[in-house]
């Protein structure tokens, strides 16, 4: 059954969880907000909905560079190098990012009578992005589900997972890696130094799969 929509960024955590569940999953949605990044990702959403039969659609949010503070709208040199758990990292949220996302889903999802909107989201992100946290996701699938005729829900079955975990279902799944993109800073190789690329590093490590990314280093 055909029940849900998922934001999908050309992520290790989003294709995971396309590849998971695509049997429910009636539509794919990224989002270009002018992130660095942006261009180097959503390729990969798109070329992964296309394998499964997936529609796909990208939405531009281009009003977010012009109005929203985030080293992540800013340029690759914006972007500081070190691990999440750093206080730096913090310059890379973009402010309810995942709240502007999710509204415009649920939107699209009760438009063509679907019931779930599905995210990505996992404990690593609980630290640093607010609109990543499960009182947010649970507060906002309330919102949804108050809001819209069909009762929109959010699902988010990662929210209380590790990226290694979620790296351990796509092994399961037999997902290579490398057609998926992580860095921050949008380059033509992962930089292999900020905090996304450290981390899909230390996920891909303790999941026990070869990383065969390309990185600068």
């Amino acid at each position: 059954m055909k029940d849900s929509v998922i934001i999908v960024s050309g992520g290790m955590d989003s294709i995971t969880m396309l590849y998971e569940f695509k049997d429910r999953i009636a539509l794919g949605i990224s989002f270009d907000y002018g992130s660095n990044h942006n261009a180097r990702e959503i390729p990969f959403a798109e070329m992964h909905c296309k394998r499964l039969g997936i529609p796909h659609i990208t939405i531009p949010l281009d009003f977010m560079p012009k109005y929203f503070k985030s080293s992540l709208l800013e340029g690759a040199e914006a972007i500081p190098e070190g691990n999440y758990d750093e206080e730096n990292m913090k310059s890379t949220v973009v402010p309810f990012r995942n709240g502007i996302m999710l509204s415009i889903a649920a939107g699209i999802a009760e438009s063509h009578q679907l019931k779930y909107v599905m995210m990505a989201n996992h404990s690593g992100d609980h630290t640093i992005y607010p609109d990543c946290r499960p009182e947010f996701v649970e507060a906002f699938s309330h919102a949804t589900k108050a809001g819209t005729f069909v009762g929109v829900e959010i699902l988010a079955p990662y929210t209380n997972i590790s990226k290694a975990d979620i790296a351990r279902h796509g092994k399961a799944l037999g997902i290579d890696y490398s057609e998926t993109w992580s860095c921050y800073k949008g380059g033509e190789k992962h930089c292999g130094k900020c905090g996304t690329c450290r981390e899909r590093k230390e996920a891909l490590k303790e999941a026990g799969i070869e990383d065969t990314t390309e990185y600068e280093e």
